[in-house]
């Protein structure tokens, strides 16, 4: 998903208004890719960042040496309340164990006024990148368990656990952006490697089913280098002290 959410960044940090002068935290880090952008429009001194996963922060504190880096949860964030202007989650929040939990907890360590925003891709409405794979596995096994029902995939829904959560002057809105491939192999291969819903479904399946899904995906895709448009429901808020 590297390659996605590397594309979606600089939109998300347009979307959250992130200005020079701020300090920002980037909830569910991953490897770091809301990261570089926030260190590129803030510096390394404006961006701290935190995320459940200890090879995750390992990777992002890698890749950028210089920010702070924390080991935490969305429901359990390991800060100060009123610290933040900016609090982001970029594509985290349908993975969060409570999402109201972990939007409550975003707002608690944001300053007052501060944003809250998140973005979560449209799996339910079909216009997130991996469709085109979740297509295909319906195809064999109606059943799997894809993403199209989990918090955020659905039109409203963000700016609806927003309100819940309780932050103020809430605005839902939608980001698209393009990525390109150089072909089959380059879009199948990512799928192999066990990471996210996708990647472990791919790693559960036997020698066959799995030969049986790359041929079907491979089908239904160009033959040629193209490009893969995806969507993303985002929302943002802001936080209120009473």
């Amino acid at each position: 998903m590297g390659r996605y959410s590397m594309r979606l960044a600089a939109p998300f940090a347009d979307f959250c208004g992130v200005e020079v002068g701020q300090l920002a935290l980037d909830v569910g880090c991953g490897p770091g890719a809301l990261t570089g952008e926030l260190v590129r429009r803030l510096g390394v001194a404006g961006v701290v960042a935190v995320d459940p996963s200890v090879s995750f922060v390992d990777a992002a504190s890698a890749r950028h040496p210089d920010v702070e880096v924390h080991v935490g949860s969305a429901e359990g964030l390991p800060f100060d309340d009123d610290r933040f202007d900016v609090v982001a989650a970029q594509l985290v929040v349908h993975f969060m164990a409570d999402p109201v939990a972990g939007l409550r907890e975003m707002t608690r360590v944001a300053r007052r006024g501060g944003v809250v925003a998140a973005c979560v891709w449209d799996h339910e409405g079909g216009g997130g990148p991996l469709e085109a794979f979740w297509a295909v596995v319906r195809e064999f096994d109606p059943g799997a368990p894809d993403e199209s029902e989990r918090a955020g995939t659905r039109e409203g829904h963000l700016g609806e656990l927003m309100a819940e959560a309780g932050l103020v002057d809430v605005e839902d809105g939608v980001l698209t952006v393009s990525v390109a491939h150089d072909g089959f192999d380059d879009w199948w291969e990512p799928f192999t490697l066990g990471v996210g819903p996708a990647g472990a479904y791919v790693s559960g399946l036997d020698d066959d089913a799995r030969e049986r899904l790359r041929t079907r995906c491979r089908a239904t895709l160009p033959t040629g280098p193209f490009d893969v448009v995806a969507t993303a429901w985002t929302a943002r808020g802001r936080a209120e002290r009473r």
